[in-house]
């Protein structure tokens, strides 16, 4: 299979550092040209399945402007600039939960839209987490640190209790990463 390849590209709007639209002059495997091709440049960004000494996945119950309602949520946020994923995804774990692990791995890194761009996002798994302190967050929204036993993670993610995808696959992978079968899920 041959790729798509991006011929030209312009800046539509632009606004730093959260988003950036441009229009992109594509050429497909076959030839033919697409001369209006959206794309939506976002940071990229982590998030951290994040697992207590006790098994217990530390999570968050909040409010997102593009979730209806309360959502629970995993640890994550932008990757600053000049910044590795895996230094962000320390940073974000600990400023929004006020954990530290010394056991973190790489998921996987997944572009957020397969057509449009949207950011990359870096999945990570913290495990064997302790309690350093209080969280020291500048999120916008209202948030509260919950603990989720395994079976209390499971149910929630089959309820479809986190209201973003990439949510719920750092969680799914992280089940399986800490050997819970899809049969289980």
């Amino acid at each position: 299979m041959k790729e798509w390849k991006c011929v030209s590209s312009s800046v539509v709007s632009s606004h730093p550092p959260w988003l950036q639209l441009e229009r992109h002059e594509i050429e497909l495997p076959n030839g033919t040209l697409l001369s209006d091709w959206m794309w939506v440049d976002t940071p990229d960004f982590v998030n951290v399945a994040a697992v207590d000494r006790e098994g217990n996945y530390v999570c968050f119950r909040q409010q997102k402007y593009a979730v209806p309602g309360i959502t629970l949520a995993v640890a994550g946020g932008y990757v600053d600039q000049n910044e590795e994923p895996l230094m962000a995804a320390h940073r974000e774990l600990e400023e929004e939960t006020g954990y530290k692990s010394d056991t973190v791995t790489f998921l996987g890194s997944y572009a957020m839209d397969g057509n449009r761009g949207c950011g990359r996002g870096y999945l990570y798994l913290a495990e064997n987490c302790t309690a350093t302190g209080s969280a020291v967050t500048d999120d916008l929204e209202d948030q509260e640190l919950i603990l989720l036993s395994p079976e209390e993670l499971r149910i929630a993610l089959l309820e479809g209790k986190f209201g973003v995808a990439s949510w719920t696959a750092t969680l799914a992978l992280a089940l399986l990463k800490r050997g819970v079968s899809c049969q289980d899920i």
